[in-house]
């Protein structure tokens, strides 16, 4: 997911979004361990999505950046 569209979620889908990734790393990392893990380049990648998403709430807290408006 870019950062375009992680901006474009509303903050409790945005820690939605992190908790999933989060679990998904998990998943990954112990699948790197027993050796079954077939694609490194999907843990970067999550890597990269976890480190966007606290980039993006992080600026969202002071300031730097706006939420768009909760949907109805």
């Amino acid at each position: 997911m870019t950062t375009d569209e992680l901006d474009k979620l509303t903050d409790v889908e945005l820690a939605e979004r992190l908790k999933e990734s989060k679990e998904e790393l998990f998943n990954l990392r112990f699948s790197a361990v027993t050796h079954r893990l077939e694609d490194s380049g999907r843990l970067k990648e999550v890597r990269r999505n976890i480190a966007r998403i606290y980039t993006i709430a992080r600026e969202r807290e002071l300031g730097i950046r706006t939420a768009p408006t909760a949907k109805k």
